[in-house]
This record gives C-alpha cells, sequence and structure tokens, in this order.
C-alpha cells in the first residue's frame, strides 16, 4: 500500500458551512477501514473546531490553528508547536480598529480588508511574522509556521513519512502542505490557483471530492492518476536530442549492469543523489563496505561486527532516516543467508509502512545468485529496487523478471542488455552496437525495447568510501590481489590494503618485480579497489620503478599509506613470508 495517510483541510473541503455531512463521515469511515489514518489540516482554533466535529476521534491527529497546534485527539492532548502571539501586537491591532480579532493559542486571525493594518502593523514592530491567507479570512503567525510545519509533525508522531500522504484541500493557506505530500488533489471548487498546482482535481466539490479521492484510494491505491506525479520524476540524464531521462519514483526496479570499473557506481551514486534530494528513504544492502561513510545514512555493521536485522528496521523505523547495511564484519559465505534473514523483514515493514521506499542491492550476483531458486513468497516484491552487478545472467531469475529499466555501462553494454534477455528467455534485439562517451550509460526500458545513451546528470554527492574498509576488511576472493610469481608458483592473497603491504614486504624480488613489471598493482588498485588516484600513482612507480626491490616496496608503502589510514594495532603477518619468520 502506497498511500498511507489521507490529510484534509476542513473549510470548504471536508465540511460546508462548518458542518461535515454523513455521507462524507461514512467515506472517512470506509478509508480507516483499510488501515489507513486520517490527519486533519485546519486554520481553525481548536475550541471552535470541536464543537462542530463530534467525530475529531476518526482523526490521529489534528493540525490546528493552521500549523500552530497539534492536537491527539485519542487523548486530548495538546501541543503547540511555536510560541503564544507578541503582546505588543495584539494591541497594535486593537488600536488599528481591527474586528473581529481572534487571538488563538498562537494564531491571529481576523477578515479582509484588514490585511493591510496587518501587515503595517508587523512592520512597525519589526515582528518575524507572516500573514496567511484563506480566501477571505486573514492570518498571522510566525515566519515558517503554515500547514505543512505542523503537518510534518504530525507525521513524524505517527512514523509516516510525507511520500505515504495524499493531501486535498481548497485555498491559499493549503498550498504548502500539499505541496509536501506525495500527492497533492484538490476539490472542484478550490480557488484556480490551487487547481493549477494540484496533481488531480476531483468532479465532485467539498465533501463529495474527498469521498471521490477516498473511493480511488480505497480502490487502486490511485494508480489510476500516477502518470501525473511528474513532480517527483528521478531524473537520470539528457538523450542525445537533449530530452530529459527519468525513472519514476514508485512502482518499477533498476539494474545498473557491466564490468567492474565501468562506471556501475557513478549510475548508482546518480539514483542515490536523486532519492536524496527527493527525501524518499533507502536502504542499501552492502557487501563490501562501499557506501558506508555516506553522511545521509546511517550505517550498520562494522568491520569486526555484522548488522543485526533489528537494528536495520530501528533505524528505518524513523521516516526521515536511511540505512547502510554493512556486511564487511560478516564472512563472505554468511552474506547471502543474512541478507535472505533481512529481505522478508523488509518486504514486511514495506506491506505495513511503505517504506523504505528504496532498496539497493550491491554485488547483487552474490547475495541473490542464479543457483538460488527461492519460494515465491521471499521475493513478492522487489519493486522499487536498485540491483548493482557485474554479469546480470548471475542473478537469479526470480529477481531479474522484477526489473523495469537496465542502466549498462562499460565497452558493450549492449551485450549487457542481451545477457539479461537472454537469461529470461526474451527473444535477442540485434542492433548495431552502442559506443557510449564519457559520462554515458545505456538506457534499456522493457516497455519500449529502445537502448537510448544517457549523458548522466553531474553528481554533487562524492561517492565517500570508508578508508578502513580496504585497509583492513576483507575483500572476495575474485576482487583480492594474489601474488603468484613469473611461474605461477605462489598463491598468496591480499584480501586488503594491509595485507597487500604486508605480502609485497614479504614476497621475493623476483615475484615483486614480476607484478611491477605486468602493471598488475595498479591495475588492481584500478579495477577492484576502484581508486583511480591511487591506480595513476602506482603506475608512475611501475613505469619507472625505484633502483632496488626494497626502495620500490617503501615507495608503495608510502602511496597507499598517504590515502589509506591503517589499522591502530596491526594483525600478525602473513603466514609463510619473510616479516612472518622474523616475528617467530
Amino acid at each position: 500500500m502506497r498511500y498511507q495517510v489521507l490529510v484534509v483541510d476542513y473549510d470548504g473541503t471536508l465540511a460546508h458551512d462548518g458542518k461535515v455531512d454523513d455521507t462524507t463521515l461514512a467515506a472517512l469511515e470506509r478509508l480507516l477501514a483499510t488501515g489507513r489514518k486520517l490527519v486533519l489540516a485546519t486554520g481553525r482554533e481548536l475550541h471552535e473546531l470541536l464543537p462542530l466535529l463530534p467525530q475529531i476521534t476518526l482523526f490521529a491527529r489534528v493540525v490546528a490553528e493552521n500549523g500552530a497546534l497539534l492536537y491527539r485527539p485519542e487523548t486530548r492532548e495538546e501541543k503547540d508547536l511555536c510560541k503564544p502571539p507578541p503582546e505588543n501586537l495584539v494591541n497594535r491591532l486593537k488600536e488599528k480598529g481591527v474586528a473581529p480579532l481572534s487571538v488563538g493559542r498562537s494564531i491571529l486571525a481576523t477578515w479582509r480588508p484588514h490585511e493591510t493594518a496587518v501587515l503595517e502593523a508587523i512592520r512597525d514592530l519589526g515582528l518575524d511574522y507572516q500573514v496567511i491567507f484563506n480566501k477571505d479570512a486573514v492570518m498571522a503567525l510566525p515566519a515558517g509556521v503554515n500547514k505543512a510545519a505542523g503537518l510534518t509533525a504530525a507525521l513524524h508522531e505517527l512514523g509516516l513519512s510525507p511520500h505515504e500522504a495524499v493531501g486535498i484541500g481548497d485555498a491559499e493557506n493549503d498550498h504548502a502542505f500539499l505541496a509536501l505530500c506525495e500527492c497533492a488533489v484538490a476539490v472542484a471548487n478550490a480557488l484556480p490557483s490551487l487547481k493549477e498546482r494540484a496533481d488531480w482535481v476531483t468532479h465532485g466539490e467539498r465533501g463529495a471530492g474527498v469521498a471521490e479521492l477516498i473511493d480511488e484510494l480505497v480502490e487502486n491505491d490511485l494508480k489510476t492518476i500516477e502518470g501525473r506525479l511528474n513532480r517527483h520524476q528521478l531524473l537520470l540524464g539528457h538523450a542525445a536530442d537533449g530530452s530529459e531521462v527519468s525513472l519514476p519514483c514508485y512502482g518499477q526496479s533498476v539494474l545498473v549492469a557491466g564490468p567492474s570499473g565501468s562506471g556501475k557506481s557513478t549510475a548508482a551514486t546518480s539514483i542515490l543523489e536523486r532519492l536524496i534530494e527527493h527525501k524518499y528513504q533507502y536502504c542499501i544492502i552492502d557487501p563490501e563496505g562501499d557506501y558506508e561513510n555516506l553522511k545521509e545514512a546511517v550505517t550498520l555493521g562494522a568491520y569486526r561486527q555484522g548488522p543485526t536485522v533489528d537494528e536495520v528496521l530501528q533505524v528505518l523505523a524513523q521516516p526521515e532516516q536511511n540505512a547502510v547495511v554493512n556486511m564487511v564484519g560478516l564472512k563472505v559465505a554468511d552474506r547471502p543467508s543474512f541478507f535472505l534473514t533481512l529481505l522478508p523483514r523488509l518486504q514486511e515493514m514495506r506491506a505495513r509502512t511503505g517504506r523504505p521506499h528504496w532498496l539497493l542491492i550491491d554485488e547483487a550476483h552474490h547475495l541473490l545468485p542464479v543457483s538460488w531458486e527461492p519460494g515465491a513468497d521471499v521475493l513478492h516484491d522487489l519493486k522499487r529496487t536498485l540491483f548493482i552487478t557485474v554479469h546480470p545472467n548471475q542473478v537469479t531469475r526470480a529477481a531479474m523478471e522484477s526489473v523495469d529499466v537496465i542502466l549498462a555501462v562499460g565497452k558493450d553494454p549492449d551485450d549487457t542488455v542481451e545477457q539479461f534477455r537472454t537469461a529470461l528467455g526474451e527473444t535477442a534485439v540485434n542492433e548495431k552496437p552502442v559506443e557510449l562517451g564519457d559520462g554515458e550509460v545505456l538506457f534499456w526500458s522493457r516497455l519500449t525495447k529502445k537502448m537510448v545513451p544517457v549523458k548522466l546528470v553531474p553528481s554533487k554527492l562524492e561517492r565517500r568510501r570508508h578508508t578502513r574498509k580496504y585497509a583492513e576488511g576483507e575483500l572476495p576472493p575474485e576482487r583480492s590481489f594474489y601474488f603468484r610469481g613469473a611461474e605461477g608458483k605462489l598463491n598468496l592473497r591480499a584480501q586488503n590494503l594491509f595485507a597487500f603491504l604486508e605480502l609485497a614486504d614479504g614476497v621475493d624480488d623476483d615475484t615483486w618485480k614480476f607484478h611491477l613489471a605486468a602493471g598488475d598493482y595498479s591495475r588492481w588498485f584500478r579495477e577492484r579497489i576502484k581508486d583511480d588516484i591511487l591506480a595513476t600513482e602506482a603506475a608512475a612507480l611501475e613505469t619507472a620503478p625505484e633502483e632496488s626491490p626494497r626502495a620500490g616496496r617503501e615507495r608503495m608503502r608510502e602511496i597507499v599509506e598517504k590515502h589509506y589510514t591503517l589499522p591502530d594495532k596491526p594483525p600478525l603477518p602473513m603466514p609463510g613470508t619473510d616479516a612472518a619468520a622474523k616475528n617467530e
């Protein structure tokens, strides 16, 4: 269920002449029967609202006084969201003959044509106040206090996000909270300016329009108007003709695929940046610690301790928090089983709350291998998921069948698309090979079947890796470095940079020089460590080596330690090396 809460304005929307009719009340009860919640957002003061609406307990929260007061009907608790109006402002308005003048807990309310007098009083007193209109009603409140601010407080208490909210209103003071909601609806009697900015306008007026919206929510969760929510599109970039290429914020899954070091991280980061801009909640499944230093998320798990399912769910229970599930502290072989324990819990949370809005599964071929055949109940909801993998044909078919869009990167992106199609038993499409330029990805939709090169929007989000991940974490075997020597007599695995330096110090000179001359060190840094700067500096050492192998090793250590933080307490040297022998 995408929409968890309906936010309704009172006068002119839910009510007519201050009253809510029985038909509209029955519609509200139909909505509650689906498990959704109701929030009322009104400019009225609470003391005048309660006698008008005996059914106030239908609402989980009431935002009153245009965002200045939060009311909990079930417990009758009230919470002021700003300070009371200053006495000098009240006195000045009375001196100016502003009447009627209602002084609420925080709001000052009157009617046209007194807006000029109110504005002059605020200016003369030098107050940080604003004037808000509701058709002929005039309200004065502290700057920043509006229905959107009050709704934010209400949703926080309910453990919901604005992305799970539908709002409906009719007047000027509804603009702010409707813009906050994922879907903004105007009743047929709304002001023209509100209709223009709404995602949908009902045929019915006031309560009939509210009932019309509720019927759509109950019947299809507003799927019929999904195409109108263009303001939430996730911009990827531009096609050759300059047209924008975007992803829907809801309902689709994306596969980012291509060889190592070909730009998958750039494409994934571009989508991640859009999610952050739109404030969608995401959960990153991070087997190798590539995302652990994102300041926009809470990282669960460390190098010597894996994450737990409960702590992941606890973080995601707060709508404004994102989670990175760092599995580096788990053994490589244990990571898929942990993920398959976590996934059903995330799916249950999605069914209950609609969040996390997006999942990002890195190294999908490892966590969801093609050899694994899950039950239908395990992968029943993988929409709004971003899969990242080297080869799509190495990911279980059950996961790939949920993919709607492919972003292929690398030298032969069209081959990557065909790998995907072949894995699903789809007919291959013989098109001309596609060559991508700098910063481009190949966009392919299962709906259109067309391959479109897309220039990604330049990312402002720096991909921040935790330097200790590569220094002392455990890279999987396929991303580790192996000292083998010219004749392949050795097979010493360096699973991180610290192990690499320790083994480099211990191998014989011929082995060191063999890999140096072959450019193996810079290649590993670039393709497996994914650090172009480190690779460039190492390549300079490979092309102009130091006079002695010992000096070369020392120089390599300086290069690595300049960029990466090594452990405070180094582990014992690797067995079978000279360094280990010296330690014995």
